[in-house]
């Protein structure tokens, strides 16, 4: 994937490159305790989504069902949590925030994936509850997941040809 944004991203490690759309990158994100777990991100500088443009709101509600049944195709996802929290921004003076999206897929039952066991022993609840340490993926197996996540999507792979 080649975008300029991407590069300016990279200190905010939101993952690996899945697909992008003119407003929007779309990545796997490091932690993967729940598979498939991504980070939509924009490419631009913002922190607000109240100045968000149409253009850009408009481009990322084709993002949500198309990423979502992808998912759910690839992974057997019971449901998602999205959320747009922009909290670790406000650690630093002055604070270094950028708009993005977290999608956490979230699985009723365990799921196998490429003999590895992912489980969801918070379902039903918050992902913002302590769970112990972020999974963290070697490089195959994160290709592996891009791979099967792309092989599913319709809209962005449109996009991104």
């Amino acid at each position: 994937m080649e975008c300029e944004y991407f590069d300016r991203l990279k200190k905010y490690n939101y993952g690996d490159p899945l697909v992008e759309t003119e407003y929007w990158l779309v990545l796997l994100a490091p932690d993967q305790r729940n598979l498939g777990t991504c980070v939509v991100a924009l490419k631009r500088d913002e922190d607000s989504l109240s100045c968000l443009k149409k253009s850009e709101w408009l481009d990322f509600i084709e993002i949500v069902p198309d990423l979502e049944s992808a998912l759910k195709k690839a992974f057997s996802v019971t449901m998602f949590n999205w959320g747009c929290l922009l909290n670790s921004g406000y650690q630093k003076d002055p604070p270094d925030c950028h708009l993005h999206w977290h999608v956490i897929p979230r699985y009723k039952k365990p799921v196998k994936f490429k003999d590895h066991i992912f489980e969801d022993p918070n379902f039903g609840e918050s992902t913002m509850k302590a769970r112990g340490e972020p999974l963290l993926l070697c490089e195959d197996l994160k290709t592996e997941i891009v791979a099967r996540i792309r092989k599913y999507l319709k809209y962005l792979n449109r996009k991104t040809a």
